[in-house]
């Protein structure tokens, strides 16, 4: 049982942030220096978070695995501070900016779905009629060899 009377500490180590997000040592470190987290030094010279940290990192892994790009996260999360807890009105912010990506996504997907059983996976690309990766052998008119046509 907790002691009532125990300090809790305001800066975490990065070993007790590893193991309250779930999170190795190597990726916390990795966020570092992607921008994502930032993290203080102690006098001996090693990594101290604000415990506010947690709520940062569960936001970036919920963003992760929904599939947005870390550049994309790191973008939307430098507009924050880093010096407070991010809020109920910063989730929402970040929820509306990430929703239309991924809405758009989810309507690919969708529609790769609902068209994949027609597909035959040739990849090549320059058949008259491939509605899923060349619609109207738009590539086809480039001359031969693989494009990219996602935006």
């Amino acid at each position: 049982m907790p002691n009532p009377e125990q300090k809790i500490p305001f800066e975490l180590s990065v070993g007790e942030v590893a193991a309250r997000s779930g999170i190795a040592v190597s990726t916390l470190h990795f966020y570092e220096t992607k921008g994502l987290i930032r993290s203080n030094r102690n006098r001996g010279n090693q990594r101290r978070y604000p415990r506010s940290i947690l709520r940062r990192v569960a936001v970036i892994k919920i963003a992760q695995k929904t599939g947005i790009p870390l550049s994309e996260i790191a973008d939307a999360l430098s507009a924050l501070p880093h010096d407070r807890p991010l809020s109920s009105a910063d989730w929402h912010a970040l929820s509306l900016r990430w929703r239309k990506m991924l809405d758009e996504r989810i309507a690919r997907l969708t529609a790769l779905r609902d068209q994949l059983e027609g597909c035959i996976g040739c990849g090549c690309l320059s058949m008259q009629e491939c509605p899923l990766r060349n619609p109207y052998d738009a590539l086809g008119r480039d001359g031969s060899g693989a494009r990219l046509i996602e935006p």
